[in-house]
Formats: C-alpha cells, sequence, structure tokens
C-alpha cells in the first residue's frame, strides 16, 4: 500500500489494543514495524500520537501510514489442536452463555503463548467456538501454575466490557492458598508495592516488594493491595487462607505472601527452602506427600453481566493436588464462607 489512508473503529474493536486491531487488518505487518510506526507518529488516531498499547474508541479513525509494497496477508492456518487437547479445554468449561465462557483453568496450561510455549489456552480457544463464527477472546490471566475461573468473550464488544469492568475494579476475585505456617494477624491487608526485579523476563520475571512511601521514589514500581483470611490451620504448620486482591498486579499474590513470612505452597520462584517464615523455617515446599505444585486457586469471580446486567457469580472447584492436601489436612470445600471479606466490603 503507497498511500495514506484513515479507517474507522467500529463498535465492534472497541477497547481492542491499537496493535492488536492493526495486526488483524493487516497481518503482515510485524509488531515492531507497528511499535516504530507508533513511535514516529506515522499512524495517529483523531490526529493525536498514540501507543501501540491504546485502547481504541468507537467512531474514532486511525491514520495508516503507506505500508510494505508487495506484502501479501498471510493465509489462515488450520486448526493444529488435537483432538485431546480439545477435549480437555471444552472439559475445563465450567459455565456459559451466549455472551461469555468462564474455564476452570487446569494448572501448568499457559493463559497465552511465549517462548517456548505452545499449548495456551489463547491458542485452544478455537476448540471453544460451540458454533460462533470467531473463538473466545481472554480478557484476563493467571499464572501457568494457577488453577481457577478465567474468563472468555464471545465477541470484541463483551471482550471490551469485561476488559473495562476489571481494570476500573469492577468484579472481585476470591482466591484460594495453602500458605507455610499461621499468618498473624489472622486477617489483615498488604499494600507492599511491587517492582519488576532486574534481568528477569517471561517465566523467568519476578517482583520485588517495596515499602509503600517507596512506590512514588521507584521507578517502575506499582501499588499493590491484597486482602488476607485465615481460614483453617494445621498447628503452626500450613493454613488455608483466602485471599482478595484488590489491585491485578503480576504475581502480586505470591510476591505479597512471602513477603509476610508465609509462601504459597509450591511456590518456587518466591518461597524457596531457605526462606524464613512461621512455619518452623520451611519454605514453600512442604515435603511428604504434600504436592509440590503451586496451590494457589482462583475460587471465585464476580461480575456483572455486560448484557443482562445481572450480578453473576462464577465458583470454580479445586484441582486434583489442591484436592489431595486438603484430604490430607482435614479440610473441606464446605468449611469456608462464600465470601470472607464481606465486611471489608
Amino acid at each position: 500500500m503507497s498511500r495514506v489512508q484513515t479507517l474507522p473503529v467500529s463498535a465492534d474493536d472497541a477497547g481492542q489494543r491499537l496493535d492488536r486491531w492493526f495486526r488483524r487488518i493487516f497481518p503482515h505487518v510485524p509488531q515492531g514495524r507497528i511499535e516504530k510506526m507508533c513511535r514516529k507518529g506515522e499512524i495517529r488516531v483523531d490526529g493525536g500520537r498514540v501507543k501501540a498499547s491504546t485502547r481504541l474508541e468507537e467512531g474514532q479513525e486511525v491514520r495508516i501510514p503507506p505500508l510494505p509494497e508487495g506484502a501479501a496477508p498471510e493465509p489462515a492456518k488450520p486448526s493444529r489442536i488435537s483432538d485431546a487437547n480439545a477435549q480437555m479445554i471444552r472439559d475445563a468449561v465450567i459455565w456459559k452463555d451466549e455472551h461469555i465462557i468462564a474455564l476452570n483453568k487446569p494448572p501448568g496450561l499457559p493463559t497465552q503463548g511465549g517462548s517456548g510455549v505452545s499449548t495456551h489456552v489463547d491458542g485452544l480457544a478455537e476448540a471453544l467456538t460451540f458454533g460462533a463464527e470467531e473463538k473466545p477472546r481472554l480478557v484476563h490471566r493467571l499464572d501457568k501454575d494457577t488453577s481457577g475461573v478465567l474468563l472468555l468473550a464471545r465477541s470484541r464488544r463483551i471482550a471490551a466490557d469485561l476488559t473495562a469492568a476489571i481494570r476500573h475494579k469492577e468484579t472481585r476475585k476470591i482466591y484460594w492458598a495453602v500458605v507455610a505456617g499461621v499468618p498473624s494477624p489472622y486477617n489483615g491487608e498488604i499494600k507492599f508495592g511491587l517492582v519488576k526485579a532486574p534481568g528477569g523476563k517471561g517465566a523467568g520475571e519476578r517482583m520485588l516488594c517495596i515499602h509503600p512511601r517507596e512506590v512514588e521514589s521507584t521507578e517502575g514500581a506499582k501499588r499493590a493491595h491484597t486482602l488476607y483470611s485465615a481460614l483453617y490451620r494445621v498447628a503452626g504448620r500450613a493454613t488455608w487462607v483466602a485471599l482478595e486482591p484488590i489491585t491485578g498486579r503480576t504475581h502480586q499474590l505470591r510476591a505479597h505472601m512471602a513477603e509476610i513470612g508465609h509462601p504459597i505452597a509450591g511456590d518456587g520462584k518466591y518461597g524457596g527452602s531457605a526462606q524464613e517464615n512461621m512455619g518452623d523455617g520451611w519454605g514453600a515446599k512442604m515435603g511428604g506427600i504434600i504436592s509440590g505444585k503451586l496451590h494457589l486457586h482462583a475460587r471465585s469471580m464476580t461480575f456483572l453481566h455486560p448484557v443482562t446486567r445481572k450480578p453473576v457469580t462464577i465458583t470454580a472447584p479445586l484441582p486434583e493436588h489442591m484436592k489431595d492436601t486438603f484430604e490430607t489436612f482435614g479440610w473441606t470445600e464446605d468449611l469456608a464462607a462464600d465470601d470472607p471479606f464481606e465486611d471489608y466490603h
């Protein structure tokens, strides 16, 4: 394309990132080229300079600069999802209607692809069309080793609405975890800020906790806020806790619990065996018959349905390794209140 053109943003594309919108229309243009054109001001929205991550709004006009000649859109790739993986992701569906699908994401399954990752929820979403023309879209993420409620939207408009609700803290998520030791006090708030540790990228990324007073003066730091409630304990060794992230930072729950001395069981990144905690100096590896997998589960998610405008709460059963740990400690899922943080709200 050797000329400048202007394209409008449709209602279905509202809320989508500029780079994703661009790649859908011009799949032959690489991500790096899109970011460069944004930096140079060649791509503009309503005449203004924008970043590749800018969210588009209905009715806006996007300026498209001349693009490389001879570049053709990539042909559509046939589905490479195996029958076993298609069945696995369909079996993970715990709730759906014509607008939204909710999964109980298995532990160990990445939400999105990355270096060396070939199987992930985003890629497997093609098996979740259930007769619709488009595959459902992710609206939030869970860490690879975290299980539980994960929402997908079945249209761009619903994706935009749910993404906005999450961004504006209009949804609630409650997690269950097993941690080393017993938190004191039993109920509390954690407000350490979070900043990326130097050198880590992708799967190696690690967050550092900093005092709230240092957030403003620390480059790249973000405020973070977690509620916790100790539900049941086994002597002084381990505790079943409910967690509610008020903010949604990378590794927030894992970093926060480790910082107060109670790393989540199975968390090798934040709770190594040398870490001091109230569990007799254990780290996150409890040993014995307790699984070494991460004991963090997105138990429930509550949101206002973008179409019916009625509140919806999705609850996900525990994964097998956490069920085994609960059985070992004599806990059952029905012992916990549906909302341990009701008084806070």
